[in-house]
């Protein structure tokens, strides 16, 4: 179950990703809810492209929030500039066929959600997920914090290829200024990849492939919320049950087991029980009591006996152990849900 293949390669995205602006705005309506109302029930998603940026979903909150004003917000903060954007919001009060069950504690949707936990580095995720969210991190650091790269742009890719347990390719696509040559590009970005040749040999690094990135975001292309899964997960390294996180409240079983399933399968790793842990639970929508709960170790041991024991997956407890309620989900929007310090489901 967890024997990698002998070649394979991680993605991550910057900020400015189209599907990144609307994962960070669904979030963002999320945080300003829950900010005046705990008790919010949120499913906020948005489109956007071309100078259009739509917001829909269902919400039920107590919160007096101005949608549009947020998503600009977020929108200039990544690095957009938001004067020419046109803003729909289209936000209804959630279903009752839905409610009825959540009000009663159970779960907000079916479905199936992983979590997945490796000692291969101290955030307890493979290495090349670990390097991949870095890269794109640092684009947008140095984009906002060191004038010498002032002409990179907020859009960007990252890409990370092993083979054989070492780095073999670096792959970063970033959008840029039109006065800068990819010659120059190519060097400026060059000291990123000395802390990888450092440790894996040389790899192969690839920048801007197709020669030029000028346009970028929305200008360029289409974006939209919870379509960058793996991203924001395990990179497809290990299971996902296909539920998006952003812009959904903790009621939304898709987010809250998720993080539960990656809370224990990091405490199996830190108590030592396992190497690398695989925790997989399924939910009927209305629902308190899991279908089912499972965990397993790298080398099969089955751990579900010991997890049923001690951790309770029905969503109100997950809520409660993991203070979901709090405005906390907008940070986790970019470069991944998982292995940054200051969240309570990464918490030991």
């Amino acid at each position: 179950m967890f024997h990698l293949p002998s070649t394979y390669t991680v993605e991550s995205v910057t900020s400015g990703h189209p599907d990144k602006v609307c994962d960070q705005i669904s979030d963002a309506i999320l945080d300003a809810c829950l900010a005046q109302d705990p008790m919010s029930r949120v499913a906020a998603e948005c489109f956007g492209g071309h100078g259009l940026l739509v917001i829909g979903g269902e919400i039920t909150t107590k919160a007096d929030i101005d949608p549009e004003a947020i998503a600009r917000g977020v929108y200039r903060d990544i690095g957009y500039d938001d004067s020419e954007l046109r803003v729909q919001s289209h936000l209804v009060r959630q279903s009752p066929d839905i409610a009825v069950g959540v009000d009663t504690g159970g779960a907000g949707d079916q479905g199936i959600m992983y979590g997945f936990a490796t000692d291969e580095t101290p955030e307890r995720l493979p290495a090349a997920l670990v390097h991949v969210h870095r890269l794109a991190r640092e684009l947008e650091t140095l984009r906002k914090n060191d004038p010498a790269y002032a002409w990179l742009r907020p859009d960007g890719k990252t890409q990370v290829t092993v083979h054989e347990g070492k780095i073999s390719d670096v792959l970063i696509s970033t959008q840029h200024d039109p006065s800068v040559t990819q010659a120059y590009i190519r060097q400026a970005l060059a000291p990123l990849l000395e802390s990888l040749s450092t440790e894996n040999g040389q790899p192969v690094f690839h920048v801007n492939p197709t020669g030029i990135f000028v346009q970028g975001g929305f200008e360029a292309d289409t974006g939209l919320t919870g379509r960058k899964i793996m991203v924001d997960t395990y990179g497809g390294l290990a299971p996902h049950g296909g539920g998006a996180f952003s812009g959904k409240d903790a009621t939304k079983v898709d987010r809250s087991a998720a993080y539960m399933c990656r809370f224990v399968a990091k405490q199996l790793v830190e108590r030592g029980l396992a190497k690398q842990a695989l925790v997989s639970v399924a939910y009927a929508i209305g629902r308190a009591e899991p279908l089912m709960v499972e965990a397993t170790g790298e080398n099969g041991r089955s751990f579900t006996d010991l997890v049923k024991r001690e951790f309770d997956f029905r969503p109100a407890a997950i809520i409660e152990w993991l203070g979901l309620r709090r405005p906390i989900f907008r940070q986790t929007a970019a470069y991944g849900h998982f292995g940054k310090p200051g969240l309570t489901w990464e918490e030991v």
